[in-house]
């Protein structure tokens, strides 16, 4: 049986005009700022006055994530479809995709099937110009940076030292390591430079964690680009650079609102990886779905020991919210693989493989419930090849958690095959006397402590080495009075350690620190473990190749 690809669905879906789903989301059209037909930004004027809405936040997350799949946004996106299908007025917050990845391994990042947000070309593509927005702040800060260097230098910038980065949203390793300013002292000061891919810009954190105009001002302005001759940190107001990237981002920091493809309001607004950055969209498409509807649903990136600790102790520590339930997203084929199984063998039943890979399920559950204090629902993503008696086994092992399994099957059904999921999350979120949400570790811990307690209590690590440069910065890190931060690891998505190749639930690692880095005005300091790198490559056969647009206009190959 033939199956239509997600742009065939998206490009055969009827949209409603804009100012339709601005209506369904309790928006007063004045706050609008249209996009064309289907597209618009909301004014930041529509987050005053009380809240229209019961504002139950639902975060989705995952198990680790594998070649297999697991279709975290897919369920997302089916799930807000389905509390609307049964009478609840329900809005969902989502990051953009940035383009790295969609010409590169993904082809697409709207969610799948008949679970979707739409129009999809233009959300995988350039949107509403926010990446470009945040790529051009970003590197108006690198040009003033150097600018300042080769004029005099007045502030003593060591170029050496220099911490900041270019950027471009696509994937390029040639961009890693770069050395710049050659060719004599009309074209700057020779320097080693290199770029990040945007999404991993302390712009895009900056950006997803601010909660007003002024205060988007004031983080860019404490972002440290560096160090002087003394080892001074230098910001970037120190480099009078803060208002003019602030000018380039007002227009990009109003949400997003688009639609799902059963017309669900959707807010699709900033998008940082939770691998090398904190995982989620921004505070204000959040704010903005809670205070109109009464049910929120957003995500956070990848696994749930990169996305949802990074929701739990960054984003909400930040913006004072909590979950009120958290769905668990996985499926029997991934959890095979964790079971050792390769992907081209996944294809009929195997309870030992799946027994065997059902622990990674559970520890995500168990770092749910006992660490973050949220009742959670599994959602298994159900493929055709999947038994009845593999999907018993994973009910079997999560009852002896005391954890509902759900069966979603939103992707060929929409919103209709997410009913039971939205009955289970509307129960959640309705229990009584919750317990308080629950942080990975205090905020009066020193550096060290804060990223040993998410390596044993997440990842079930033995404990942390810190190497290389790691161990001086550390120290910097102190001396400059930066330990009084929260911590952002980043770290491989394919495994608990930081090893790509141990899946399941690796046993007898520790976790390698080989960078650290303060991000003064996301307000986070930031640790590279293992190989991870902030600017990914394109694999061998790029989605790319496979993308292509006719004579029309129409585009094909997207997912």
């Amino acid at each position: 049986m033939g199956y239509k690809s997600d742009i065939e669905i998206a490009q055969e879906a009827v949209l409603r005009p804009i100012d339709e789903i601005a209506v369904e989301a309790g928006l007063d059209l004045n706050d609008l700022e249209h996009y064309g037909k289907y597209k618009a930004k909301v004014s930041l004027d529509a987050l005053k006055g009380e809240p229209r809405g019961k504002g139950k936040l639902v975060l989705v997350t995952a198990i680790t994530p594998t070649p297999a799949g697991e279709g975290k946004t897919t369920t997302s996106v089916g799930l807000a479809d389905a509390l609307r299908r049964i009478g609840k007025r329900s809005t969902i917050a989502l990051r953009e995709p940035s383009m790295g990845p969609v010409f590169g391994i993904k082809g697409g990042a709207a969610g799948g099937g008949y679970s979707q947000v739409v129009p999809m070309e233009d959300i995988n593509l350039h949107f509403t110009g926010d990446f470009h927005a945040i790529g051009a702040a970003n590197n108006l800060l690198a040009a003033m940076i150097d600018n300042h260097i080769i004029k005099g230098n007045v502030l003593g910038i060591d170029p050496r030292q220099i911490t900041w980065k270019r950027a471009v949203d696509m994937n390029d390793r040639q961009l890693r390591f770069i050395v710049n300013g050659l060719g004599g002292r009309a074209n700057g000061v020779p320097r080693e430079d290199g770029f990040e891919i945007t999404v991993a810009s302390e712009v895009m954190a900056v950006f997803c964690l601010a909660t007003s105009l002024s205060d988007l001002k004031e983080r860019l302005g404490r972002i440290v680009i560096g160090y002087t001759y003394e080892g001074k940190p230098v910001t970037c107001s120190d480099v009078k650079a803060e208002g003019a990237m602030t000018a380039l981002l007002k227009d990009a920091l109003k949400p997003n609102l688009v639609q799902t493809l059963e017309g669900t309001p959707a807010y699709v607004h900033g998008g940082p990886f939770a691998n090398i950055a904190h995982g989620c969209n921004s505070i204000l498409a959040t704010r903005m779905g809670l205070h109109y509807a009464d049910y929120l649903i957003t995500e956070a990136g990848f696994g749930a020991d990169l996305g949802a600790e990074k929701f739990i102790d960054i984003k909400c520590r930040t913006a004072g919210l909590a979950p009120d339930a958290i769905v668990l997203v996985a499926t029997v084929r991934a959890l095979k693989m964790h079971g050792g199984v390769a992907r081209k063998d996944l294809k009929g039943e195997n309870l030992d493989a799946l027994k065997a890979g059902i622990p990674n399920l559970t520890q995500h559950v168990s770092n749910v419930v006992e660490v973050f204090k949220r009742p959670v629902v599994v959602a298994i993503n159900r493929f055709p090849d999947d038994t009845e008696a593999e999907l018993e086994l994973v009910r079997e092992e999560c009852d002896k958690l005391g954890v509902r399994v759900t069966l979603s099957e939103v992707w060929g059904k929409g919103g209709a095959g997410g009913i039971e999921l939205a009955e289970e999350v509307v129960r959640l979120c309705d229990l009584p006397n919750k317990e308080e949400l629950g942080f990975v570790y205090d905020m009066d811990t020193t550096i060290e402590e804060k990223i040993e307690a998410i390596a044993k209590r997440i990842y079930r690590a033995d404990g942390v080495d810190f190497v290389g440069p790691a161990v001086r910065q550390l120290r910097q890190l102190k001396e400059h009075g930066f330990g009084d931060l929260p911590v952002c690891i980043a770290k491989t998505q394919y495994s608990f350690s930081d090893d790509p190749q141990k899946l399941g639930v690796p046993k007898d690692f520790r976790i390698s620190v080989r960078n650290l880095k303060v991000s003064m005005g996301a307000g986070f300091i930031v640790a590279l473990t293992g190989d991870v790198m902030t600017m990914p490559g394109l694999p061998a056969v790029p989605s790319a190749e496979k993308i292509d647009v006719d004579e029309n206009g129409l585009i094909s190959g997207l997912f």
